[in-house]
C-alpha cells in the first residue's frame, strides 16, 4: 500500500479539480482508553488517507468548544479543544500530512460563535460596553415578540431573549450559537485574524461554513413566504422543518458579503498555494450564490452546493445541477459532493431494494470524479458505509432531538470509522465510543477491503488513480451529448486528450448509440466495469459506465 507520494497537483492552482477528504475528528480515531477521536488519532491513520490517492484533507472543527454542536460552537478560534488534543498535536498531523503529500484544509466557522466565546459574554453584559454591536441585537416589538419572522435552521425563532440587554439576539442554528455582526468592521478584522493564525501554522486552506450566512439585512426585514418550490432545487433543512416556508432573502445572502470575501481573499494571497471552499446553503439560489461568490480571482477559489446531496441520483438530476453550474456559475468553480458530516450517506439515500450497495457505492463515485469540477468524499464512503440506524437514546446531534422521529439528525453518518473487524468497536477504540459502532460498519471495515480485488475501497482507489492518469477529467472541458434521459453521457477535452463517457444510472441494461461527430479511439478499462462495445453501440448493464478516448 503506497504510504506517501508527491501531491499530484502544485502550485496556486493545487485545488482546481483536487480531491479533497473530509475527516470527521470525534469518529476518525480514538487513543487507547477513550471513546472519543483526537488529533493524534488522525495523524496516525493518515497513511490511509494518502493511499486513497486524494489531495487533500478537510477536518471538520476541532477548535476550543462547548460542544453544543459537535464544534461548530466555537468557543476560542485559536486553540484546539482538550477532546481533540494540542496545538502541538494539530502541528504534528500538519506536517505529517504534508510529508505524504496531502494539503490541509480547516473548517473555519465564523457566522456565528459559541454564548460562551469571550466576545459574546462581554457583548451580552450592557449596550455600551466595547463589543455591545458585535453580535446581532435587536429591541423587541412593541408587544415584546421577536423583532422579525427569521426563524432558526434548528427550529424556532432565530430569536432569543436576554434578560440583561432586555434585547434579542440573532442565531440562526443553536441558541447557544449567536450570530456574529459582520456588518462591524472590527468583527471582521477580529475574525480575519483568526484566519491568519492558521495560516501561519501552516495551512493550506479553509472550508468556509455556511458562508452566505455572514451577513443580514440591517434593516431587519421580514422573509416573504416560499411562495413556490422549485422543482429539484437544494433545500437548506428538511421538509419537515417550517424553515423551508420561508423565501430567506433577508436573513442570508446579503449583497456585503461580497466585499468581505474580496477582504478574506487578498488575506489568502498574501500566502503560497492557498485555497478556499465555501459551503452555500441558498435553496433555489445556490448556484446563483456559487456564481458571485467564485467569479474573477478576488473572492472563494471554490463552493458547494446541497444540490447533489439528495436522493434523486438520476441521469436527469445530475444533467439538470451539471448543466446549470455550467451555464450560471461558468466563470467560476464548483466542488461536487454526494455526501458530508450533515446528510444521510449517500448509498443509503440512492440505493433501492434490491440494489447491490457494492454497485451503488462503485457507480455513484465513477460518476461524481467524472464530472468537471473539484470533489468532496467523505470519510467512510470509501468502504460503502450505509447511514446508521441511531436510537434515540443514543443520540447527540441537537438537530435530531429537536426533530424526531420526523428527522432523525445526523449522527447516522457521523458513527466511528471501522478499521479492524475483529475489533469490537471496529478498531476505533478500545472502549464504549461517543457514538456506536454499527454490526454491518464493521463487517466492512479496512482490513477486511484491503487489497480484497472488488472491493469498493480497492475501487475507489483504482478510479482516484485513473482519474489522477487524466488530465481531461480534472481540467477539462465538459460537454453532454443529446441521449435519452436514462443515460449520462458527456466528453471531457483537455490539450490532446479527449474522452466520452456513458453512464447507466437506471437498474436496467441501455444501449447507446455513439453519435456520428463522436469517433472512438479506443474503449478504456474504466475500473470497476466491463460494458460491450462493438460497431458504435455501446451496450451497458444496469449501474454500469464506459469510457473512451475519442478523436
Amino acid at each position: 500500500m503506497a504510504t506517501s507520494g508527491p501531491i499530484k497537483k502544485s502550485g496556486a492552482d493545487w485545488w482546481r479539480g483536487a480531491v479533497i477528504y473530509q475527516i470527521y475528528p470525534r469518529s476518525y480515531q480514538a487513543p487507547d482508553g477513550s471513546g472519543s477521536g483526537t488529533l493524534k488519532g488522525i495523524t496516525r491513520r493518515l497513511p490511509h488517507v494518502a493511499s486513497l490517492g486524494v489531495d487533500a484533507i478537510w477536518l471538520s472543527p476541532f477548535f476550543k468548544s462547548p460542544m453544543a454542536d459537535m464544534g461548530y460552537d466555537v468557543s476560542d478560534y485559536c486553540d484546539v479543544d482538550p477532546l481533540f488534543g494540542t496545538l502541538s498535536d494539530f502541528d504534528e498531523m500538519v506536517a505529517e500530512a504534508h510529508r505524504l503529500g496531502l494539503k490541509v484544509m480547516v473548517d473555519q466557522v465564523i457566522s456565528h460563535s459559541s454564548d460562551q466565546h469571550p466576545w459574546f459574554k462581554e457583548s451580552r453584559t450592557s449596550r455600551d460596553n466595547p463589543k455591545a454591536d458585535w453580535y446581532i441585537w435587536a429591541d423587541p416589538k412593541p408587544d415584546g415578540t421577536a423583532p422579525n419572522n427569521w426563524l432558526s435552521i434548528f427550529g424556532g425563532p432565530a430569536w432569543e431573549w436576554d434578560g440583561v440587554r432586555r434585547q434579542y439576539y440573532m442565531h440562526n442554528f443553536l441558541t447557544s450559537q449567536p450570530d456574529l455582526n459582520f456588518h462591524n468592521p472590527d468583527v471582521q478584522d477580529a475574525l480575519l485574524d483568526t484566519v491568519k493564525f492558521w495560516l501561519e501554522r501552516g495551512v493550506d486552506g479553509f472550508r468556509l461554513d455556511t458562508v452566505n450566512y455572514y451577513f443580514h439585512d440591517k434593516l431587519l426585514r421580514d422573509n416573504p413566504p416560499m411562495q413556490i418550490q422549485v422543482e429539484g432545487a437544494a433545500q437548506d433543512a428538511p421538509d419537515t422543518n417550517p424553515y423551508t416556508y420561508q423565501n430567506h432573502l433577508y436573513d442570508k445572502t446579503q449583497p456585503e458579503n461580497i466585499a468581505f470575501l474580496k477582504r478574506l481573499r487578498a488575506l489568502l494571497d498574501q500566502y503560497e498555494d492557498r485555497a478556499t471552499v465555501g459551503e452555500v446553503g441558498d435553496g433555489y439560489r445556490s448556484l446563483e450564490t456559487v456564481a458571485a461568490y467564485t467569479a474573477g480571482d478576488d473572492k472563494l477559489h471554490m463552493c458547494y452546493t446541497f444540490d447533489l446531496l439528495s436522493p434523486d441520483f438520476s441521469a436527469a438530476h445530475i444533467r439538470k445541477c451539471v448543466t446549470a453550474v455550467e451555464t450560471q456559475a461558468s466563470n467560476g468553480w464548483i466542488c461536487w459532493a454526494f455526501s458530508n458530516h450533515d446528510v444521510q450517506r449517500h448509498v443509503t439515500r440512492f440505493m433501492q431494494p434490491g440494489d447491490s450497495q457494492d454497485r451503488v457505492a462503485k457507480i455513484a463515485l465513477t460518476t461524481l470524479l467524472s464530472l468537471r469540477g473539484s470533489v468532496c468524499l467523505y470519510q467512510g464512503e470509501e468502504l460503502g458505509l450505509t447511514e446508521a440506524d441511531i436510537a434515540y437514546e443514543d443520540l447527540q446531534d441537537p438537530y435530531g432531538m429537536r426533530f424526531w422521529p420526523a428527522f432523525k439528525g445526523r449522527d447516522g453518518c457521523r458513527t466511528p470509522m471501522v478499521w479492524e473487524a475483529g475489533q469490537l468497536y471496529g478498531g476505533f477504540s478500545t472502549v464504549k465510543p461517543w457514538l456506536p459502532v454499527p454490526e454491518e460498519h464493521r463487517i466492512r471495515a479496512v482490513d477486511v477491503q484491503q487489497g480484497l480485488a472488488g472491493s469498493v475501497l480497492s475501487h475507489y482507489r483504482d478510479t482516484l488513480a485513473f482519474r489522477a492518469s487524466h488530465p481531461a477529467m480534472t481540467e477539462g472541458d465538459f460537454h453532454f451529448l443529446q441521449v435519452n434521459q436514462d443515460l449520462l453521457a458527456f466528453t471531457r477535452r483537455q490539450g490532446d486528450q479527449a474522452l466520452l463517457f456513458v453512464f447507466n444510472l437506471t437498474r436496467e441494461g441501455q444501449s447507446f448509440i455513439v453519435p456520428d461527430t463522436v469517433s472512438v479511439k479506443e474503449q478504456l478499462a474504466l475500473p470497476g466495469f466491463k460494458p460491450g462495445f462493438d460497431g458504435g453501440v455501446v451496450k451497458l448493464d444496469g449501474f454500469d459506465a464506459f469510457c473512451a478516448t475519442i478523436g
